[in-house]
């Protein structure tokens, strides 16, 4: 009689299907253009069991435009950290109006995590890693949890750490899909310019990344439009693109 399978074998045949299969779609649709794979995915491939996930950051717009294109009821996932720029609390309720977003779903921290781990608010000062994990990878992961596969806006310029960014990719048991991976500052500005989508207003101040306020910096000529957040550290991603979500993900999956 074969074995029972313990609990982490499971989860490694999970992850393993999950990777597979993100290889597999990335070489049948990571070719296409963003709004064919937005359509793909959304209509065909995971239907109702997809969400999108937005910061209504520098580069925001595009990426909800596209999708409003193809469906306006197809869940936004936007962490409310605690700590946004009011610049993009605005920014968020302006794109909902303008491309008549239905289905925004706004996921806070905590509030027994953060009375425990940041009760004065301050932990980014000495603790970014912990500070983000309280504020965005645990929150993310139970915005997600619902879903098979998600949309994110991130793209290979965006910062050497996202150079080999594939556009189908698994985090744990979850496909996300980064449509515009291939994507230029060129063909940002020009899918901008001719849509006539708005910017978030912070980007004219040199704010080319825009995460949290006390964690966040104009970006200087020349520096990759990531160089502004966590200025000064060597960390470079919150960890929601990082191994930090999946853990959350495969924990929530036992």
């Amino acid at each position: 009689m074969l074995a029972k399978p313990r609990p982490l074998d499971r989860v490694a045949d999970v992850e393993d299907g999950a990777a597979a299969k993100a290889a597999g779609l990335d070489a049948l649709y990571g070719h296409l253009k963003p709004l064919e794979i937005i359509e793909r995915a959304a209509r065909d491939l995971f239907h109702d069991e997809i969400a999108a996930v937005s910061s209504f950051g520098a580069d925001s717009a595009v990426l909800l435009h596209m999708i409003a294109e193809i469906d306006r009821t197809l869940p936004v996932i936007f962490l409310d950290t605690g700590k946004h720029f009011e610049e993009t609390l605005g920014y968020r309720d302006a794109l909902v109006a303008d491309f008549g977003l239905t289905n925004i779903r706004v996921i806070k921290p905590d509030e027994a995590a953060l009375e425990r781990i940041d009760p004065t608010g301050n932990l980014h000062q000495n603790n970014t890693d912990a500070c983000c994990d309280v504020r965005k990878v645990e929150p993310l992961a139970r915005g997600v949890a619902p879903f098979r596969a998600w949309f994110t806006g991130r793209k290979r310029f965006q910062a050497s750490t996202r150079a080999a960014l594939p556009v189908f990719e698994a985090v744990g048991p979850r496909i996300r899909i980064n449509p515009l991976a291939h994507w230029t500052t060129s063909d940002q500005a020009d899918y901008m310019r001719s849509h006539a989508l708005r910017e978030n207003p912070l980007v004219a101040y040199g704010y080319l990344s825009i995460g949290c306020f006390p964690c966040t910096q104009p970006v200087q000529p020349g520096e990759d439009a990531r160089s502004g957040r966590w200025a000064g550290h060597a960390k470079t991603e919150c960890g929601i693109h990082l191994s930090g979500l999946e853990v959350s993900l495969t924990d929530a999956s036992l």
